[in-house]
């Protein structure tokens, strides 16, 4: 199959996007409250980029798990602390351990590759990893394999490895109680993988074992990882991966609208109370809500956009292993279906009591260029939603797509890599509205599949 970079002779496809949303939150800070940025003058709503590529991200390993798309049935990740409870539990049910057993064996061998896990004292996060750690979702099935093999040598060398590490916890323990500087210090330390502990002469785990547990986790053909990416510091001689795919941030493209919704629930014991009480009294001690609060909600027309490096995810791809012909084939269904994900994919955060998940964008834009092109400048200056005839420019979504589409014009006259425009939208009123602009250097289209060249 030809690749989408060599017969367009462009490295980059530039994805830009238009949506409206109405009251919803998808995404929020530490309070609760919605994200803003401020830009041009005036505070904007944004969605960050990071959840909108874990929305992506889990879009088409959903889909390519279910057999469904132009990944259908390939390979994916998955992004966890779990990797020890995963092994685990592949062990006991697949190869017969015991449950316990298993646990303690494929943590002990995991950490011993250098991966950190948390305190041992505590059962909440004795068996996770420090980091959340992106690698192929058969990782654990793979891990477990080999220490079923390798049970004889493995065995012995757990025991030896955990009695180890007792025995240097039991010397920390007996040195005295410390004080608060020096607890700080242990606890920055032990987060850093140099506390006591570290300094513990453990049973090196061998060169085979920790060779096959770095091939388990390395990305390998897990497409998902080659489009996004993953960073491990934690051990050097882990592959890392510098994703395919550029996304930024979504922000408004009009001044931040927000409004804090009161709410009060009801208790339906209580209210069945007031409802069959004998007398008043009875019916006042069970009058009023069951709980009362404020939750913010956004509402606006957003502007993102997101860049797809198609050599970059081929190299991915071919470090993982392909062969060139593999890689070419599986980029250009990778590509599809990363399109679809930008197009169809949302975060799902507060998705039951705000239908967001149901939003489709008013527009998508989609070009290939020899360089990545971000649009965010057509907005620097908000968009004024009064009406024509009052100095404004009307209604966001409308305004907005003039603004970029007469943008993309501009900058294409005066970029020549800059070719093969496609538009889409789902919205009635703009694909009314694409008919009166004139030339706007983009064609329109009628489906997600069609904005890859």
């Amino acid at each position: 199959m030809t690749s989408n970079a060599s017969s367009t002779g462009s490295q980059f496809l530039s994805l830009h996007l238009l949506e409206t949303l109405v009251a919803v939150l998808p995404v929020r800070d530490e309070n609760g409250s919605p994200k803003s940025i401020v830009y041009g003058g005036t505070e904007r709503h944004m969605i960050t980029s990071q959840a909108r590529r874990r929305a992506e991200r889990v879009h088409t390993r959903d889909r390519a798990n279910a057999g469904i798309g132009a990944l259908a049935g390939r390979s994916t990740g998955v992004r966890t602390r779990e990797w020890a409870l995963i092994t685990g539990r592949e062990l006991a049910s697949a190869h017969g351990w015991d449950a316990d057993e298993a646990i303690r064996t494929a943590r002990a061998v995991i950490e011993a590759t250098g991966l950190k896990f948390g305190d041992p004292a505590k059962k909440t996060v004795a068996n996770l990893t420090r980091v959340l750690l992106f690698a192929p979702s058969d990782a654990g099935t793979r891990i477990a394999a080999h220490i079923h093999e390798r049970a004889e040598e493995l065995g012995p060398w757990t025991a030896e490895y955990l009695a180890a590490q007792a025995a240097a916890a039991a010397k920390t323990k007996k040195g005295g109680r410390k004080n608060a500087d020096q607890e700080a210090a242990d606890a920055d330390e032990f987060a850093e993988g140099a506390g006591p502990a570290a300094d513990a002469k453990l049973p090196a785990l061998s060169s085979a074992t920790r060779t096959a547990v770095l091939t388990a986790l390395a990305p390998r053909d897990a497409i998902d990882i080659a489009l996004y990416g993953r960073f491990l510091a934690e051990i050097a001689d882990s592959p890392n991966v510098d994703g395919a795919v550029q996304s930024s941030h979504a922000f408004t493209v009009h001044e931040a609208e927000q409004v804090d919704d009161f709410y009060a629930a009801a208790d339906d014991a209580k209210l069945d109370r007031k409802k069959n009480a004998l007398d008043f009294l009875d019916a006042a001690d069970d009058s009023g809500a069951g709980m009362t609060g404020y939750q913010s909600l956004i509402t606006g027309t957003f502007y993102r956009h997101a860049v797809l490096d198609r050599l970059k995810l081929r190299r991915n791809l071919r470090a993982a292993g392909m062969t060139a012909e593999e890689a070419e084939e599986a980029s250009v269904a990778a590509e599809a279906e990363f399109v679809t994900a930008f197009v169809d994919a949302f975060p799902e955060a507060k998705k039951n009591s705000t239908a967001s998940t149901g939003s489709l964008p008013a527009l998508v834009l989609a070009f290939e260029g020899e360089r990545p092109y971000n649009y965010a400048a057509a907005f620097q200056a908000p968009i004024d939603e009064n009406p024509l005839d009052k100095g404004g420019e009307g209604p966001a979504g409308p305004a907005a797509v003039k603004r970029l589409l007469k943008h993309h014009a501009f900058v294409s006259k005066r970029r020549p890599d800059i070719r093969s425009g496609r538009v889409l939208t789902y919205d009635p009123q703009i694909d009314a509205l694409l008919g009166t602009l004139g030339a706007h250097g983009a064609t329109p289209v009628t489906s997600a599949e069609e904005l890859t060249a």
